[in-house]
């Protein structure tokens, strides 16, 4: 008879690998290697989390925030605002903030590897775009228009993310991204 999954352990081994991975990258990942690291076996990662390919997938979801959550309820362009900042703030000054890089690795190793990360790159774009549109559908703007200005939102904030990250300039990065999220909901 297999033996039932611990999910607390789970959550816990989870937990264990995000900091893993946002320390080490997901370039070059070999379970055997990290699964030392963490003080368990390859065979253990691999009866909780399937395969290499799920482990990221599963990591990057644990690790970034619940769009669909902030998002929820915004009835106005002011909430829409709000929504936007506390999304920034999230990714910027949060817990989150370093599952950003992570984020980064793997849209960019998508472009070189799409085998691989493509899957997992399309995953973390969708579910931030959908309940971003969403959000602008419900303000009135047209389906087409508002996954548009989503994907401004998505992908503006997330280059700023970068750019931070590359220079520091946590001022100059932090009026880009007010510039950015008053010209998503700008008529």
């Amino acid at each position: 008879m297999p033996r039932t999954a611990d999910p607390q352990r789970r959550t816990e081994l989870l937990r264990a690998v995000v900091a893993y991975l946002e320390e080490r990258g997901v370039a070059d990942i070999s379970l055997a290697p990290m699964a030392e690291a963490l003080g368990t076996s390859k065979r253990m990662l691999l009866y909780y989390f399937g395969d290499r390919g799920e482990l990221v997938a599963q990591a990057m979801a644990a690790s970034r925030p619940n769009a669909g959550e902030i998002f929820d309820g915004v009835a106005s362009a002011d909430d829409f605002v709000a929504a936007a900042h506390t999304l920034w703030r999230a990714i910027t000054r949060g817990r989150q903030r370093r599952s950003v890089a992570l984020l980064l690795q793997v849209l960019s190793l998508a472009i070189t590897d799409p085998d691989t990360y493509q899957p997992y790159a399309d995953d973390a774009v969708t579910v931030m775009l959908d309940p971003i549109a969403a959000a602008l559908m419900g303000l009135g703007f047209e389906k087409a228009d508002a996954r548009a200005r989503a994907t401004l939102v998505v992908s503006g904030l997330r280059g700023l993310c970068q750019d931070g990250l590359v220079t520091g300039d946590r001022s100059r990065v932090d009026a880009a991204a007010e510039l950015l999220i008053a010209a998503a909901v700008a008529p």
